[in-house]
């Protein structure tokens, strides 16, 4: 299977309802996350059936496809392991099972280090190979031949990306899963077993379904210019008013 086809069958799984089981679980994710990011530019690389930058305030933001999929409101086409941006320059960019599509998610992951200002904040979704879900899907590809999730794509594991992201110098500080009930195909059954959400998040957390990741790019080593031309005018003017002390109290009635 193609990559283009990957893509429009992660779409049309989305669709299903245990897509939108976990979609609207993922919606909810990023209305939370980003409503407090602030700064100027954002960007969302992939899946236009999630708003992800909807509750977010920046006044510059694009939703970006690398082509495989027509969409109408598109903001711009690129490919996401060579975007089309300045390095330093965006505050946000958001990863919607962007990585699991990629050619590269290598790439894609050093791409969004690039192009991200110090402390600027990187937002990733996933889906979980360690989770129910996942395994009914390991053992649909070695029995019956009928997966749960879409075929294609590399679903990498939690602590995998985890470690990718400390090498590139990002650091975690917000990290969930979610879609703790079994792998059901019907609403009805999905909704029943809702219950499994708040009691998998508390015995189990790190076997949901889908899990969430905000990371903040971290540069050691930065100096803050503008503080440290601060401390040195302000230890400037006081240094005269130091060595007058001094003079005054040095002189004997």
């Amino acid at each position: 299977m193609t990559r283009e086809a990957s893509i429009i069958e992660l779409a049309d799984w989305l669709q299903t309802p245990p897509g939108q089981y976990l979609l609207a679980w993922e919606q909810a994710q990023m209305d939370v996350a980003v409503v407090d990011v602030f700064g100027f530019h954002a960007v969302q690389l992939g899946l236009p059936e999630l708003a992800a930058l909807r509750a977010n305030r920046m006044p510059h933001q694009w939703l970006a496809l690398d082509g495989a999929q027509p969409f109408k409101g598109i903001s711009l086409q690129c490919e996401f392991d060579s975007l089309p941006f300045e390095a330093n320059s965006l505050d946000l960019v958001v990863l919607p099972h962007a990585l699991e599509m990629a050619h590269d998610p290598h790439q894609t992951l050093r791409e969004c280090e690039r192009v991200l200002r110090p402390e600027g904040r990187l937002v990733i979704l996933g889906l979980n190979p360690a989770s129910l879900w996942g395994l009914r899907q390991n053992l649909g590809r070695l029995g019956s031949g009928r997966l749960f999730l879409p075929q294609s794509g590399e679903f990498i594991g939690y602590w995998r990306l985890r470690d990718w992201l400390r090498l590139l110098g990002f650091e975690v500080d917000s990290a969930r899963f979610g879609g703790y009930c079994p792998p059901l195909r019907s609403d009805k059954w999905l909704q029943r077993w809702r219950w499994t959400e708040s009691v998998g998040s508390r015995w189990w957390p790190v076997l949901g379904a889908v899990y969430f990741i905000s990371a903040v790019k971290r540069v050691h080593g930065m100096r803050l210019v503008g503080l440290a031309r601060d401390k040195k005018r302000i230890s400037k003017a006081t240094a005269p008013a130091v060595a007058r002390h001094q003079h005054h109290s040095n002189i004997k009635p």
